[in-house]
């Protein structure tokens, strides 16, 4: 992609936090506001996990060797193309930002196929507009109970409403009856948005802890 087509800053010039996923995701979501870059109308936020909060990703930076990461949830930035393949943005894989979804979703998400159960994953979409007017978070996932971070914190103030200062779990939450936007399992997911669900079968998963 030429740098003068791209809606987003190259990877290197994004705003990024480790383990903010769902932070980074906003910014991103604010820069193509702000820079008018593209129409939010294009552009969806996803959340990707699941009842137990244990869902694998392949590809991720923090992987070893070819192995998944065990999240208990992930964000990306997907832009539905209409006259071609949508595109991922995840400032968290080792695959080209943006990513053909077509791609992300054969080596990133791969199949449930041959997952044990409790590692199925499910995805909430949630249009970016929606995702900037209604995302809060004050960050306390992140702290230990005394009060210390896990993992050090955005340079810049906590998102929040005028309303809200945590809603988060609404957003991770795989509940179709809580929150915003639309909840799909995988193969729902590829149906929708590629048009088909006939990935190669993963790897089996065995239990690992969240990273």
């Amino acid at each position: 992609m030429k740098r003068e087509d791209r809606i987003i800053p190259v990877r290197e010039n994004c705003v990024y936090t480790s383990c903010y996923c769902e932070e980074n995701v906003w910014k991103l979501c604010e820069f193509v506001r702000m820079e008018r870059t593209a129409q939010l109308e294009q552009m969806s936020v996803v959340f990707i996990s699941n009842e137990n909060r244990m869902v694998p990703l392949w590809k991720q930076k923090s992987g070893r060797d070819k192995q998944p990461v065990i999240w208990d949830y992930h964000v990306i930035l997907m832009q539905v193309g209409h006259q071609s393949d949508s595109l991922v943005y995840d400032l968290d894989s080792e695959l080209s930002f943006p990513c053909s979804l077509k791609l992300y979703a054969a080596q990133a998400l791969r199949s449930d196929r041959n997952i044990k159960p409790e590692y199925h994953r499910k995805l909430r979409v949630v249009p970016a507009d929606s995702f900037l007017l209604n995302f809060a978070s004050d960050r306390s996932h992140m702290k230990n109970s005394d009060g210390s971070w896990r993992m050090p914190p955005p340079h810049y103030p906590p998102i929040h409403t005028a309303e809200c200062q945590m809603n988060l779990d609404d957003f991770i939450s795989m509940d179709p009856a809580v929150g915003w936007g639309t909840v799909f399992s995988l193969d729902h997911f590829l149906q929708r948005y590629i048009g088909h669900s006939s990935l190669s079968p993963s790897a089996s998963v065995a239990a690992a802890a969240s990273p």
